[in-house]
């Protein structure tokens, strides 16, 4: 489990090394580069795009973002009824916060706030050069997906969640480049 959480990360610090890096005990690894015959990527991670927060009011959150942290900007609430949530993005220059507040009786947002009364972090998205080959190469060292298939996200581009009991207890959202 850690594992992977593992992998995903130091992709991200260290785009050029690939996986699977074959564990090496210490001594061996006193012999071996980490790098040595690691095969060729089919895709990247790229930078993290957001952090998603789910909140109990859009408004407070948004007011506290823009007129107490001076945020780049804040984005009206945008309701994406297929994925039951309002959301709001905060752009502080280098990465985002997305609000996440929740559209409906069926909302994973509010079932996240009806355990989590004052909101809480929800998910990370990171971004992927080629998402079709990252969710193939993904599945295929048995993480799981939340859904068959890529979706299409707030940005309108494709989505998918990694599975949090697969990744550390994070749930994972990989988004498009």
């Amino acid at each position: 489990m850690f594992n992977n959480l593992r992998q995903i990360i130091v992709r991200t610090i260290h785009p050029r090394i690939t996986f699977p890096i074959h564990r090496l005990s210490s001594i061996e690894a006193d012999k071996s580069p980490i790098t040595a015959n690691v095969p060729s990527e089919v895709w990247k991670l790229g930078k993290l795009n957001h952090i998603a927060v789910a909140v109990p009011s859009l408004d407070e959150a948004s007011s506290f973002f823009k007129n107490i942290l001076h945020a780049k900007a804040v984005s009206g609430a945008v309701p994406l009824k297929e994925h039951g949530v309002h959301t709001v993005f905060v752009d502080f220059g280098n990465t985002k916060i997305e609000l996440l507040f929740p559209l409906g009786e069926k909302s994973p947002i509010k079932k996240f706030l009806e355990k989590n009364k004052l909101g809480g972090i929800h998910h990370i998205c990171i971004e992927v050069d080629n998402i079709e080959e990252a969710v193939k190469d993904i599945q295929q060292q048995n993480i799981r997906t939340l859904s068959e298939s890529t979706q299409i996200g707030a940005h309108g581009k494709p989505v998918i969640f990694l599975h949090p009991k697969d990744c550390g207890g994070i749930l994972i959202e990989l988004e498009q480049a």
